[in-house]
């Protein structure tokens, strides 16, 4: 049988992050602590936390323990709950690392699938890769969503699932755009908004620009789809972006798709860590 007294002192040394605030919360001493969560360990036959300079981390199988945790938890406050007539819901967590930068229309389509799902609660969290991979490595994330895979050495923990390859184009409003459908014609003669370097398919549009002898007039360079879709929108200028982008704008015929830019694609790619106890969810949204 599992010692649910040592599973609380585990969630709340946890949840708190804290063995010192854990102990004065509980009321007990800090080796007290530190000898229920061995005994959990010793039962359940995996390191729950490990150090890291002064602090605690939760290691794969401590996330899931503590994931089970809060689930065990808030099933006895639904159980209160329920018998006060109060309602209450008990869902598994799903954390999704994204970009900043990526669409929300491909965020949105990759969870599709259980966002209307009643065991699956989503945590979404948006980062830079510098601080979404630490997240992924020390199991805060269970996947991150990118549209640029990074390079990857032997030293690297994860692993890239390829989701999806979408075509980059131009897009303009109907009025500037017209009949105009020649790719040239239009990066000659209006203004371009572009994706920043960091964005993958930045460096197949320059030298496509550079093969073809164009100097696109840049009017905008922005690291936010989101942003790229806006200024498109108030007719700034031409973007160049993938349509599913501004999949809302072309169905309502605020936006027009001009031209497929050729040979230039955008890659959708999601990051995981190899797990003894991968995330259900996360195995069906990756058709595992």
């Amino acid at each position: 049988m599992l010692n649910y007294n040592h599973l609380r002192y585990f969630w709340m040394v946890a949840r708190e992050g804290h063995l010192t605030r854990a102990a004065e919360l509980l009321h007990v001493s800090q080796s007290s602590i530190s000898a229920q969560i061995q005994k959990l360990e010793h039962q359940l036959g995996h390191d729950l936390f490990e150090r890291r300079g002064r602090g605690l981390v939760l290691t794969e199988a401590g996330q899931i323990a503590f994931d089970h945790a809060n689930e065990i938890f808030s099933t006895g406050d639904e159980l209160l709950n329920r018998l006060s007539r109060k309602t209450g819901d008990v869902r598994t967590v799903l954390r999704v690392g994204a970009l900043a930068t990526l669409s929300r229309n491909f965020q949105i389509s990759f969870m599709r699938p259980v966002l209307e799902s009643a065991s699956v609660e989503i945590v979404v969290r948006s980062g830079s890769l510098g601080e979404l991979i630490p997240a992924l490595e020390t199991h805060r994330v269970d996947v991150i969503l990118v549209n640029q895979v990074p390079l990857k050495d032997a030293a690297t923990s994860w692993t890239a699932h390829i989701l999806d390859q979408q075509e980059v184009s131009i897009v303009g409003t109907p009025q500037r755009v017209g009949n105009v459908r020649d790719m040239e014609h239009l990066l000659r003669d209006h203004p371009i908004i572009l994706p920043t370097a960091e964005v993958g398919f930045r460096n197949s549009f320059d030298a496509l620009a550079e093969r073809l002898n164009l100097r696109p007039k840049i009017i905008a360079e922005v690291d936010d789809m989101a942003m790229m879709r806006v200024l498109a929108r108030e007719d700034i200028g031409l973007a160049v972006l993938p349509p599913i982008v501004v999949t809302d704008e072309l169905a309502n015929g605020r936006l027009v798709e001009a031209c497929k830019l050729p040979g230039i694609y955008e890659t959708f790619a999601a990051l995981t860590l190899k797990q003894k106890f991968p995330n259900p969810a996360l195995k069906f949204l990756l058709g595992q």
